[in-house]
């Protein structure tokens, strides 16, 4: 069973539907209204979603780098591991594999079931079971073959985009109620910057797909493609997206609502619309669940190969015949369930936001560290306007440590504590590889 290997059975396609899908949850709905009431006018709050997103594009081609001269699984935490140290890479892994990503999965899940409760009225319990049968069948779906959960991934993403497509065809030619007439001249809201901090929360999701390197046919020409791609189709979207919604929605009803997504399509679309928007969260939630989960495995995967965790022959073992890593998905999936019932998720994703900036600004920092130890190769992916671009990206990164730390400064120190609580883990399981 050891000698098994994962298959290569990702395409192209399903890996930009990674990209895209991850990073297009249910904030492209809800997040326009804080975002414009943050900038404090339409045109502020477009230039936000821009700024925004050069940001995270500039963080994914310098992470594309990276990906393209170490195309194997596990994504930023095998990058860390090799740029930093190994340490450093288990600190990253230990909170995504145990915390970060089953309380994301579980949330997710929460969430499929709560938007779906629009259609048919549930009580708590009922919701969490609904969210168990859903994760359930992801999990399923992503043991029997990556195949299916990569055809899960495309067919959600193409769905999800429906809604958001239909919002901005009719939206753009709308005339109903004019965002963009009468249009401030003055920021009144929060600030300019605490606007981008919302929108790049929006952007977040794109580096998943790396964790799925070593079931890409060609990971180093793959990656930065379907990264790069995929960063620049999203940011397209969310910005003819907003100026949709500001075209139908006046100034006031945008920021004083917390659904101006649905808003908006249930006065292009009316009664039905809000039904139409629900519908495409909720599909939107699915493929977000599902690219959540099947990337998540990879890490307690690749941390298994390493005898980084407890039970490392266990997680690193590949089923011999659908050649999944099917018991590190089982772990992450038995993870998310119980915190689904425990109602912990928020609060532990909340806690780690903070730790897992610090370390994804430490992964766009290390295309400095790479191009030290390994120089780049003729015909091998490189950054463009580099070292412009990757400075771009840590200071956008950089932004996000030091507003956290303003804003919430217990709560980032708890997110340090419980990182640091790996390293007891981290220097045993050490010295049992090393006796």
């Amino acid at each position: 069973m050891e000698k098994s290997t994962l298959k290569k059975s990702i395409t192209f396609i399903e890996a930009l539907a990674i990209v895209v899908g991850m990073i297009i949850g249910s904030g492209i709905f809800l997040k326009p209204g804080i975002v414009l009431s943050n900038a404090g006018t339409p045109t502020m709050g477009i230039i936000a979603w821009v700024v925004g997103g050069v940001i995270t594009l500039a963080s994914a081609l310098s992470v594309a780098e990276i990906a393209a001269a170490i195309p194997k699984s596990g994504g930023l935490y095998t990058y860390l591991g090799e740029l930093y140290g190994s340490v450093f890479g288990f600190l990253l892994g230990w909170v995504q594999a145990v915390i970060a990503y089953p309380a994301s999965v579980a949330a997710l899940a929460i969430a499929f079931a709560t938007y779906s409760n629009f259609f048919i009225p549930m009580n708590g319990l009922q919701q969490k079971l609904l969210a168990v049968f859903i994760l359930a069948f992801i999990l399923t779906m992503n043991v029997i073959a990556t195949k299916f959960g990569g055809i899960i991934q495309t067919v959600a993403t193409v769905g999800k985009l429906i809604p958001v497509v239909g919002i901005v065809a009719f939206g753009l030619i709308s005339d109903i109620a004019p965002g963009f007439s009468g249009i401030q001249t003055s920021v009144t809201g929060a600030g300019f910057g605490v606007a981008i901090l919302g929108t790049l929360w929006a952007y977040d999701g794109w580096i998943g797909v790396t964790n799925m390197a070593g079931e890409m046919k060609d990971p180093s020409k793959t990656l930065p493609k379907v990264i790069s791609i995929g960063v620049i189709f999203v940011i397209v979207v969310y910005v003819l997206f907003n100026i949709a919604i500001f075209q139908v929605l006046p100034y006031e009803a945008i920021i004083t609502s917390t659904t101006p997504g649905a808003d908006a399509a249930e006065a292009l679309f009316g009664s039905g619309g809000a039904a139409f928007i629900t519908a495409g969260i909720i599909v939107s939630v699915l493929g977000a669940l599902n690219g959540y989960l099947m990337t998540a495995a990879r890490v307690p995967q690749a941390m298994g190969e390493r005898g980084q965790i407890p039970f490392s022959r266990t997680l690193k073992s590949i089923h011999p015949k659908f050649q999944t890593p099917a018991n590190a998905l089982i772990f992450q999936g038995l993870l998310a369930v119980i915190y689904i019932f425990s109602g912990t998720f928020n609060t532990l994703t909340d806690l780690l936001v903070f730790v897992l900036w610090i370390f994804f600004t430490m992964g766009v920092f290390g295309v400095f560290i790479l191009r030290q130890k390994n120089p780049p190769q003729k015909g091998r992916y490189k950054v463009p306007f580099y070292p412009i671009t990757p400075i771009i990206g840590v200071i956008g990164g950089g932004y996000i440590i030091v507003s956290t730390i303003i804003s919430d400064p217990i709560r980032s120190l708890v997110g340090i504590g419980i990182t640091l609580i790996g390293l007891p883990i981290y220097y045993y399981m050490d010295r049992k590889k090393s006796a």
